[in-house]
């Protein structure tokens, strides 16, 4: 038995290329032994595809057209639309939209079905006829026809062993039984020889046939992977005519419809949270609209709102507001009324810029600005960086400072000082660009969001210096109606002191459009002098004389009396609705407050840091 095998293994080694096999490799010529090598990849490729196209098909295989176009995901996707479209009306784009959606997708889906029950009967069953039935059929005849080979290798090796046997039987002095028995032997394997002989043929015929069968059929098992892309171009074609067709006829119908109003006018895109060169480039402006829109209003009725810019406006009214802006900026006058909602609609926008007016790539330089002690030298630092802004920052900069000037003087109505002014809108000005924190950068914030109220701060109280010159605040004209009569910031050149700031007059103060009510107004203090000259502090004032030194302004007095008549308070207060508080803490105070806050937060977070850098 070990021989047989050994005999086995030697053939197979001896054997040719590939599919080669010595008990097949003498009946087969040179092209036909080519054919033989291609019979088990054939089957291999046959088996893969046809098992990878079943796996694409998205109805039940099988099924007739009814029931697979019930179970494919498009027509789930048209009854889902079916039912929405009757909850619309129909006369409605969106409903007839949907409406016709609905009939495509079904369409799609049938179209879908088609081409999948083709498939299905030209190429996936044929490939699974090649690869399950017709292949395997044949490499089980090589099967056959090689072991038959080998059994009659076999059986021709003790057919010539025997008659070995037999011819050297009487030189060994055995017996003429023993020769005969061994002639008999002989005589039987030459019958089993001869009829192994005609199997293999038999055998051998067959095979033949099929090898000259199957390399007649190649190009036919060719054209199952052709058809196969024939048959997908046809069903692509089918649903890309069916989807332009529908398509046409839904442009149609959406351009004889009505244009919707929210699509004619200017996309709210366009003035919020988009750089400010895009939107002044786009819309031809040198001043952004909110800007201007928003500063005309409140130079129309809101300078002596009291906490403007800090008490917050009705969330609906904003929203509203902002899409007015963009939409309809002719329409702005309703909101003239609501102070609150104007300095809101102006916050965010300059909070929703995609970088601050004062621009990341100064930020470092207003801060170190803002770190100098001496008067004059941040003037001058100031002044310096201002000069670097880019042209358009630069400009609606000094626009929104001339105006916010103006508002500060208005702080002993309105309650809003320079101070307060750049503690509630600094941060919507200037913010340190997002870098990887480190934990040191994160300590600084703190820090850095006083240093940058102090920024604000001086620009308000030296915005004449800074940024000379008279300023039309209606620039572009379209907000005439919006514009309050004179509307230019004007100051005459006699009214400046050496240091540069100016000095409120009362000619400069419009009047209001109410009837006159006698109000406290404080002696205004010259700009160099120093701070022993003003009024004995109170309680308060010390308190505030505690608080990070900030250049002193001209236009901010600080020698109020704590108290004021009664007639006095009733004559500076109107009523403002739900905007209207009981009581407002002083301004000296608001500030003082807030620093105090920042100052606590940053040694706080500071002890923190320290503590857990401690070994444990």
């Amino acid at each position: 038995m070990m021989k047989r095998q050994l005999h086995r293994m030697r053939q197979l080694a001896q054997s040719g290329s590939l599919g080669r096999t010595p008990e097949t490799a003498e009946f087969l010529g040179e092209d036909l032994l080519q054919v033989e090598q291609r019979l088990e990849p054939a089957k291999r490729a046959a088996h893969n595809v046809q098992k990878r196209l079943q796996a694409c098909m998205q109805g039940q295989s099988g099924a007739d057209m009814d029931k697979r176009v019930k179970k494919l995901p498009l027509m789930a996707l048209s009854t889902t639309m079916a039912e929405s479209f009757r909850e619309l009306d129909p006369d409605s784009s969106m409903g007839k939209a949907l409406e016709m959606s609905c009939a495509i997708q079904n369409q799609l889906a049938r179209i879908l079905a088609e081409f999948e029950m083709t498939l299905e009967r030209d190429v996936l069953q044929p490939l699974s006829r090649l690869s399950e039935e017709e292949l395997p059929a044949i490499l089980k005849r090589k099967k056959s026809l090689q072991k038959l080979v080998s059994d009659w290798n076999t059986l021709k090796s003790r057919l010539s062993q025997a008659a070995k046997n037999s011819g050297s039987g009487p030189g060994l002095g055995r017996g003429p039984g023993s020769h005969t028995t061994a002639g008999n032997k002989v005589e039987m394997l030459k019958e089993e020889e001869e009829e192994l002989k005609r199997k293999v043929e038999q055998c051998k015929d067959e095979y033949l046939a099929d090898l000259y069968h199957f390399a007649t059929k190649e190009d036919s098992y060719a054209n199952y992977f052709i058809h196969l892309l024939e048959i997908q171009a046809d069903y692509h074609r089918r649903s890309l005519s069916s989807l332009d067709t529908v398509l046409a006829e839904l442009k149609d119908n959406q351009n004889q419809a009505d244009p919707c109003p929210s699509m004619t006018t200017t996309p709210s895109s366009r003035v919020y949270g988009v750089p400010l060169q895009s939107h002044l480039q786009e819309l031809g402006r040198d001043i952004a609209l909110p800007i201007e829109a928003c500063v005309l209003m409140l130079l129309s009725e809101g300078m002596k709102e009291e906490g403007l810019f800090r008490l917050a406006a009705g969330a609906s009214v904003l929203k509203r507001l902002k899409q007015t802006m963009a939409s309809d900026p002719h329409s702005l006058e309703e909101f003239c009324s609501d102070p609150h909602a104007v300095a809101g609609a102006l916050k965010s926008y300059l909070r929703e810029l995609p970088e601050p007016l004062m621009t990341f790539g100064l930020y470092d330089d207003w801060m170190r600005a803002a770190s100098l002690k001496e008067p004059g030298a941040r003037l001058e630092a100031l002044q310096e960086v201002c000069s670097r802004l880019p042209r358009e920052n630069l400009g609606n900069l000094r626009y929104l400072m001339k105006f916010l000037a103006q508002l500060a003087e208005q702080q002993e109505v309105n309650k809003m000082t320079p101070s307060n002014i750049a503690i509630v809108l600094g941060p919507n000005l200037l913010w340190p660009p997002e870098r990887e924190g480190d934990q040191a950068q994160l300590d600084a914030v703190s820090v850095s969001s006083i240093q940058v109220v102090g920024v604000v701060e001086a620009l308000i109280q030296d915005a004449d210096t800074l940024f000379p010159g008279d300023i039309n605040f209606n620039v572009s004209g379209l907000f005439s109606a919006l514009a309050p009569q004179g509307t230019a910031s004007s100051k005459p050149a006699s009214e400046e002191s050496p240091g540069g700031s100016s000095m409120p007059t009362p000619a400069a103060t419009p009047a209001p459009a109410a009837t006159p009510v006698p109000t406290a107004t404080p002696a205004p203090v010259p700009a160099a002098a120093p701070a022993p000259a003003l009024a004995p502090a109170t309680a308060k004032e010390r308190t505030e004389s505690e608080v990070p030194p900030r250049s002193a302004s001209p236009k901010v007095n600080r020698s109020l009396p704590e108290t004021a008549a009664p007639g006095e308070d009733v004559a500076r207060k109107r009523p403002q609705g739900s905007h209207q508080k009981e009581s407002l803490p002083a301004p000296t105070d608001f500030s003082c407050f807030l620093a105090n806050i920042f100052f606590v937060r940053l040694v706080n977070k500071l002890f923190w840091t320290k503590l857990e850098q401690l070994p444990k």
